[in-house]
């Protein structure tokens, strides 16, 4: 099923991020966490592509294991970085012949060990591009990214609605936002957005604590804050790993419950391979469901 064929139905929906694990020890892993979330049915579920496309052939084989054997909607990212457009066609036939019909199309963070992005040889520079070039020639969903805070390389807050505006146009269907901690930076966005002629449902992404080291390297990678209110109460609990939980757990839950009472279309949870959070807070959101 398409993922916006959901939101004229006007149901909340609810979708999960997963990454590609290193090992097979980490798969096995996934797919009990996958087991263990399956019956919060999701609308979807998301699984992203390595640092400078590392991870490409697995992203695809697990997309494939989650539509086919565990009969969850899947979605493929997909990134500019370190292929060529014969190649990435190559990927979304194949994807196209797995039954796969959502794409998020992205540009995609540089190789580790170099500072910017530079475009392949005969690839796209930009998502813009890539969402062009899928929109021509394939019939598949495809979602993008927005920066409530804005991109780490575009602070300019108009700019980076400009950039994402030319996404829209070149062919969006949705966009799932970046992880955010304070709510006001997504209404903004939404704001931002409809001002500048974006129409198509945006999700939020939220990502629920579960370390503090861990999201402190998180929000300085992407370029998200943390409240200080919130940092501070982190930081007083931050040797009591059940103390932090409970705490991410309460926050993000409480993020959700007032992002969908005012309008949000569902919640993108990235779950960073892990269940017992998400599974409490869709838990709590019973009622919203």
């Amino acid at each position: 099923m398409k993922i916006p064929d959901y939101f004229p139905t006007g149901r909340k929906i609810f979708s999960f991020e997963f990454f590609p694990p290193k090992t097979e020890e980490g798969i096995g892993h996934l797919f009990q966490t996958i087991g263990e979330l399956k019956p919060l049915k999701p609308a979807f579920v998301s699984v992203t592509y390595g640092a400078g496309g590392s991870t490409r052939e697995r992203t695809v084989e697990l997309v494939r294991r989650i539509k086919q054997e565990h009969r969850i909607e899947a979605m493929a990212h997909l990134t500019c970085v370190g292929s060529n457009r014969v190649e990435i066609r190559q990927i979304l036939k194949q994807l196209e012949g797995f039954g796969i019909e959502n794409v998020l199309a992205l540009r995609g963070d540089p190789p580790k060990g170099e500072s910017g992005f530079k475009a392949p040889a005969e690839g796209f520079s930009h998502a813009s591009e890539l969402v062009a070039f899928i929109r021509k020639s394939f019939d598949f969903s495809l979602g993008g990214a927005g920066y409530p805070e804005g991109h780490m390389e575009c602070r300019d807050l108009d700019k980076d609605m400009a950039h994402l505006k030319k996404k829209v146009d070149a062919g969006l269907d949705f966009i799932i936002t970046q992880l955010f901690f304070d709510n006001p930076h997504y209404y903004g966005f939404v704001k931002r957005a409809r001002t500048a002629g974006i129409g198509v449902p945006i999700i939020p992404g939220i990502m629920p604590i579960t370390n503090v080291g861990q999201v402190k390297r998180f929000t300085e990678m992407c370029g998200a804050s943390i409240p200080c209110g919130l940092l501070n109460e982190l930081d007083s609990v931050q040797d009591n790993p059940e103390a932090v939980m409970a705490l991410g757990i309460r926050h993000a839950a409480a993020q959700c419950r007032d992002l969908l009472s005012k309008g949000a279309p569902g919640i993108h949870f990235y779950t960073l391979n892990k269940s017992p959070a998400t599974r409490a807070i869709l838990e709590s959101l019973s009622d919203l469901r």
